[in-house]
């Protein structure tokens, strides 16, 4: 199964999540009032993510026959269903939709492929700064802008200890807050000044996968669809995503599409487990 995630099918990924992005932003940047409806579960949603839905999911089924695509925004298959796909696309069309509301630009388009649980490539397209950031296990990570295209990486920490600098923790705008403080204490208690850069979205994967932080908490909820894309990024630039007991972040192996609370962590080979878990 693995032959099909080249570049080639990066590339076309990256265009389908341009062309969602597109159709975000003439929401964004119409005139009036933003309509804002709520779904079954108190979260909003808009004119643009099913606007972003509707690009997406016919997109991605033509790209790869046969491999369905599960989308917020789509009908939920049951685990019935879903335990039998060794391989299928998920996608948030419009991950941050509080942000989007809000008109702050950090929102995102998400767009993962899964084999056998692991997400093995990703798009996060940031439509507002027509920035991409994408990965895949075989090929690395590059990040799209104005100035053309670049490979990333996560950074090393041992550098930073070294020469005294803030070991960089990016956080949630909206969730656990509280908890993050407390690990914030912890970690300048061992490690020295901390510094904290709050954003929406699957932008904070994104920063550790480009080492511009070196640590993402997330001590609050979130579903399935709002990793898989960044996830993808980060470890193919080298950063690893795990759950409180330190393994590996999985996809689709239970009923509900919530995920563990869990850590984005960029340089590997430092003790984050004993620092963390301590």
């Amino acid at each position: 199964m693995d032959q099909v995630v080249n570049r080639e099918l990066l590339d076309k990924v990256i265009a389908i999540s341009a062309k969602a992005g597109e159709a975000i932003l003439d929401v964004y940047n119409a005139s009036g009032e933003l309509e804002v409806d709520t779904k079954a579960d108190d979260s909003p949603v808009t004119a643009a993510d099913l606007a972003a839905h509707k690009i997406l999911a016919p997109a991605l089924e033509q790209l790869l026959e046969g491999v369905p695509v599960l989308s917020e925004e789509g009908k939920m298959p049951g685990y019935d269903i879903r335990s039998q796909w060794q391989r299928y696309w998920i996608i948030d069309p419009l991950d941050g939709t509080k942000e989007f509301i809000r008109r702050n630009g950090e929102f995102t388009v998400n767009v993962a492929l899964i084999e056998n649980g692991e997400p093995v490539l990703g798009v996060v397209h940031v439509p507002v700064l027509n920035i991409t950031y994408a990965g895949a296990k075989s090929l690395g990570a590059i990040k799209q802008d104005a100035s053309g295209e670049k490979t990333i990486a996560v950074r090393a920490m041992q550098p930073r200890l070294d020469s005294g600098d803030a070991i960089e923790v990016v956080a949630s705008r909206s969730h656990g807050a509280g908890a993050v403080d407390a690990l914030l204490e912890r970690i300048e208690g061992s490690l020295g000044e901390t510094g904290l850069k709050n954003m929406g979205s699957s932008l904070k994967l994104c920063l550790v996968a480009e080492g511009a932080a070196d640590l993402y908490p997330r001590l609050a909820l979130t579903c399935e669809w709002d990793t898989a894309a960044a996830q993808a990024v980060v470890e193919a630039a080298g950063g690893i995503v795990v759950d409180e007991a330190f393994n590996l972040l999985r996809y689709n192996q239970k009923d509900e599409l919530l995920n563990p609370f869990f850590y984005v962590i960029g340089d590997q080979s430092f003790d984050w487990k004993s620092l963390l878990l301590g």
